[in-house]
């Protein structure tokens, strides 16, 4: 990326430019990916007798090609089959995943598929939300998720959030209606939140088309480069949303500190 790109405001499509080196994620030293599969590094394997096994090989994650990149410290909060309500239930907490010591500085969430399209949990809207007590939030999707920026948000109240939306691909009329109606409650779900953003890979992303999934999957789940692509799309997302929003992220540094400056918004 050239110089003078850095140094102004980026207009257009967000992966338009992919950076080579993580770009302006470099500024968080610590983020947590909550997932599923897709974060989680997942290979499928086949055997002779036509068994397929689901592998999470957590090294060949987006969020540790991510680290990688940026040299930051990234944390697999993920796991295959994750949903909302399971993270927010039992995995969470048997994980040791609210431990404060485990508190990161930016979050990227990359659930929804298993909750809508497998599980069939009720999507529900942001009436499902009880904004002083998540605790009282309805039993849907949308409550679940909630849950998880909420109590995040009181651990570390500073942090970043990017709410990841489902990419498009060969899709049934009921199928993608769900994952439109997805993208549109995070955009929701960021305006409520403060500094909260959404990587729209359901709009900017390539479509996962025939070609795109022989060059990049191994059965149903990605193969080694299209989880590198993940990283480096979701690196130049969210450098492209830092360079769009400066004041937000001027005081990242002091995210998880007693520190700020009065002159700038957190």
């Amino acid at each position: 990326m050239k110089l003078e790109t850095l140094l102004t405001e980026p207009q257009g499509n967000p992966l338009e430019e992919i950076v080579p080196d993580g770009g302006y994620c470099g500024i968080f030293r610590t983020i947590g990916c909550i997932g599923d599969s897709l974060s989680s590094g997942e290979f499928e394997s086949l055997d002779e007798a036509g068994n397929k096994g689901y592998h999470d090989y957590f090294d060949y994650s987006w969020g540790q090609y991510l680290a990688r990149m940026a040299g930051c410290k990234v944390y697999n909060f993920s796991r295959g089959g994750m949903t909302a309500r399971e993270y927010w239930e039992s995995f969470a907490e048997s994980q040791d995943f609210w431990n404060p010591d485990k508190v990161c500085q930016a979050y990227i969430l990359a659930l929804g598929v298993n909750d809508l399209l497998w599980k069939c949990d009720p999507t529900g809207s942001l009436e499902d939300i009880d904004w002083e007590n998540c605790e009282n939030n309805a039993p849907t999707f949308v409550g679940y998720y909630a849950r998880i920026i909420q109590r995040l948000k009181k651990m570390q109240p500073k942090a970043k959030f990017f709410l990841m939306t489902m990419p498009r691909e060969k899709e049934e009329p009921d199928k993608k209606a769900l994952k439109d109606r997805h993208a549109e409650l995070l955009y929701q779900l960021a305006d409520k939140f403060q500094y909260t953003y959404v990587l729209d890979f359901r709009r900017y992303a390539p479509e996962y088309d025939e070609e795109f999934k022989r060059r990049f999957y191994l059965g149903g789940h990605m193969n080694p480069a299209g989880y590198l692509l993940t990283a480096k799309m979701v690196a130049s997302y969210i450098d492209y949303i830092i360079r769009r929003n400066p004041e937000d992220f001027s005081q990242t540094g002091f995210i998880g500190t007693p520190f700020h400056n009065v002159s700038a918004p957190w």
